[in-house]
């Protein structure tokens, strides 16, 4: 027995399981998933606002144009600028009927006879379509607006300038 305790002196200790070096952060990454979890949220609804915005403005451009030159450029027999504006604003509303868009039209005479048409667009944010929202996480999201502006030459029918 006295040979076998000399040989247990000399031997390395049995391994142990290591021991954490950091101490009390076991609920460090749950904290922090906590503290990130908003602000990913606001970035992906400003996100996807700002390119819903951009497509609605892209489509805005095409329908206001394609309305103006179909309703205004050449007005029927008998039909008054109030009858161009109105169908114009329609063609526009119609295209533009989803409950975050508000369209209007507006026309006004501008020098040597021509008529300017300017057509708006408002875009209110949604959370992800689940309607108007004017804050997420108290980061403020303002309704948006953008304009077009279309010149007609009452000398040169179908011509928008």
């Amino acid at each position: 027995m006295a040979m076998k305790t000399r040989a247990l002196k000399g031997a390395l200790p049995m391994a142990r399981l290591p021991r954490s070096k950091n101490k009390g952060t076991s609920g460090q990454m749950t904290i922090e998933l906590a503290a990130a979890i908003p602000v990913m949220i606001a970035v992906a609804v400003i996100s996807t606002n700002a390119m819903l915005f951009f497509s609605e403005c892209a489509a805005f451009d095409g329908v206001a144009c394609e309305a103006v030159r179909v309703h205004a450029t050449s007005p029927g027999f008998g039909q008054s600028q109030g009858d161009a504006l109105y169908r114009v604003s329609q063609a526009v509303a119609s295209q533009f009927d989803k409950p975050y868009t508000t369209t209007s039209v507006s026309c006004e005479r501008v020098g040597l006879g021509m008529v300017r048409y300017t057509a708006r667009l408002e875009f209110a944010p949604t959370l992800f379509g689940m309607g108007f929202r004017s804050e997420v996480f108290g980061v403020a999201l303002p309704r948006m607006s953008h304009s077009v502006e279309y010149v007609i030459d009452p000398y040169k029918p179908g011509v928008i300038a």
